[in-house]
């Protein structure tokens, strides 16, 4: 438990104040300070009777450790900003919890490379109080996530995550933590949502049990009465933030949990998952509409509850200043507090106005950062032109970096016949020019092992006639290399031509590739079992590989879209479009 304030020395929250920075090559600073936050008029009334304590939060890390190319975001500038805020709430009496919202892993390829050791040895840095523990912590072995929890000084939080232990299911993190601050016992509640389950890597997921939120955090709050009496209850949750609790085909999230409860039960929830700031426009559950760094934010209240959640990578630290005396508690001030945020207009302040980085601990960091960096330089090829790879546009139609992909993985040391990329893996670009190591893992981020599935060609209709038919728009929409084929979209079924340049027949066997993801039934995808192997190779790997072995690619090569023909749909580029 870290209930002890921790020294502290430069102001620069958003709203409060106004920077006026003059950095030197030698690192020293000018800050014009705001006024420091006082007690309300009420809280000054109740005199010792008034408690007041801090509440710092950030969500949706996703392996930005270190600062963008801009100077944005990054641990070292966070650590200024949250050690003057704990100096000021220090100085005026209070005490400060930070927590995180979840989801650590993924995004980043320093990060990915590293298993994530710089941010959670950053955030043990930090002085982060507790976790949630997000679905992308599901993104790794649970191997590597127990390594992960044992370089963490700090405990990853989950009351309805289950794993069998001798035929009997357990909790494999801890449900809760009770925190003393101000005299007052404060208990902290994980809750992770239970679409981790569908959402996460079928691998690695599933071993465990995701129980429902709303349906745990009544045994759970049953439980710290009995054994604890706390006098407030804070929710700690990855799920989501849902205008007015309308999740659409999400889980339900923070304003479902909060409304399936009595008032009073659970103060506060902070949270993480769908990455926006949540900040209200009055009473209409309605999000504030593109919010901008130096504008107020109202955290959402339903139910008596406070929900709050901080965009994400660090972009903002979540700053609620609590109040407790008549037995009640108050939300005297919130603000997101940008972290070298862009501006509202999507450009960035310029070098002479961003927080000044924290010396001690880019120094930490720094050689997680050259590490990666080293790697992730190295040239591996070049492109003729752009491998277009953005989601509105590889969701919608197959392009030629997700044919060259499925092509790539099927490059095993015995070929399949014909390869199948899902949509919902490929996340950015590779742009003309030199392609180095750094592009292939931004493209294929999630360390998806390559699966081999042998199938006779009656099977292999029948799958296809699933897998061909995801729609447009899901992450499950297909990129096929190798195969030709008709997809009805109305009558849900395929008329496969050739595979591997040669005719389809029903009774020959055919062997073809898809990420583990997939089939192990992610995206919906049907599940292979015994149908599949795991090959050993990994996507990022695999294409790494086969550009280093081509070094130079044109998009023009793989432009084979048209060799899957879709009819009775609304374009000739999928179905349901």
């Amino acid at each position: 438990m870290n209930t002890s304030l921790r020294p502290s020395c430069l102001l620069l929250t958003g709203s409060a104040i106004a920077l006026t920075l003059a950095l030197s090559g030698c690192g020293k600073e000018k800050v014009e300070k705001a006024p420091k936050t006082t007690a309300s008029v009420a809280c000054q009334a109740a005199g010792d009777d008034c408690k007041r304590f801090t509440v710092l939060h950030t969500n949706d890390h996703h392996g930005r450790f270190w600062q963008g190319p801009s100077g944005e975001y990054g641990m070292a500038a966070r650590k200024t900003i949250l050690d003057q805020i704990r100096k000021e709430v220090t100085e005026q009496g209070g005490e400060t919890l930070l927590l995180s919202g979840g989801d650590i892993n993924t995004g980043v390829p320093e990060s990915d490379l590293q298993d994530a050791e710089p941010d959670f040895i950053g955030m043990n840095h930090l002085g982060y109080d507790a976790m949630a523990v997000g679905n992308h912590e599901f993104d790794n072995p649970s191997t590597v996530m127990d390594k992960q929890r044992g370089w963490s000084k700090f405990p990853w939080l989950s009351a309805n995550i289950y794993r069998q232990v001798d035929g009997e299911w357990q909790r494999y993190f801890e449900p809760y933590k009770i925190f003393e601050v101000q005299g007052l016992k404060l208990a902290v509640v994980g809750l992770t949502t239970e679409q981790t389950a569908d959402i996460g890597n079928p691998e690695f997921v599933e071993a465990f049990k995701f129980t429902s939120p709303q349906d745990e955090v009544q045994g759970i709050l049953a439980e710290l009465e009995e054994k604890y009496q706390p006098d407030l209850v804070f929710g700690l949750t990855h799920m989501g933030h849902y205008e007015n609790g309308v999740h659409g085909s999400n889980a339900p999230g923070d304003v479902a949990l909060a409304k399936s409860l009595k008032p009073g039960q659970i103060q506060a929830i902070i949270g993480g998952h769908s990455q926006l700031p949540v900040c209200m426009e009055g009473e209409t559950g309605k999000y504030v509409k593109d919010y901008g760094r130096d504008e107020p934010c109202k955290p959402d209240r339903q139910n008596g509850t406070w929900i709050m959640q901080a965009y994400e990578w660090g972009k903002f630290v979540g700053r609620a200043d609590f109040e407790y005396y008549g037995g009640k508690l108050h939300l005297a001030h919130y603000e997101l507090v940008p972290v070298n945020a862009e501006t509202k207009f999507g450009s960035f302040y310029p070098p002479h106005m961003l927080t000044p980085k924290d010396p001690e601990t880019l120094e930490l960091l720094r050689p997680y950062q050259r590490n990666g960096q080293m790697k992730l330089r190295e040239e591996i090829g070049v492109a003729k032109a752009n491998f277009i790879g953005e989601r509105k546009v590889v969701r919608y139609q197959a392009t030629p970096l997700g044919i060259m992909i499925a092509h790539a993985q099927t490059q095993l040391p015995v070929p399949a016949d014909f390869g199948i990329m899902n949509s919902g893996g490929i996340r950015t670009t590779i742009k003309k020019g030199p392609i180095r190591y750094r592009d292939v893992l931004e493209v294929l981020p999630f360390s998806n092992s390559v699966t081999v599935a042998e199938m006779n060609g009656a099977e292999l209709k029948k799958y296809l006639s699933k897998v061909a038919l995801m729609t447009q728009g899901s992450g499950g929409f297909a990129h096929f290399s190798g195969i030709k084929m008709t997809v009805d979209c109305k009558a849900k079924d395929v008329d496969i031509n050739t595979v591997g340049d040669k005719p389809f027949k029903l009774e020959d066997n055919y062997r073809f590739t898809l990420p583990s993801y997939n089939a192990a039934g992610g995206n919906k995808y049907p599940k292979l079992k015994e149908k599949a192997r795991d090959t050993g190779f990994i996507d990022a790997d695999m294409l790494y590989q086969f550009i280093k072995k081509h070094d130079t690619l044109d998009p023009v090569d793989y432009d084979r879209a048209k060799d899957v023909r879709y009819i009775n749909s609304r374009n000739s580029d999928g179905c349901g479009g």
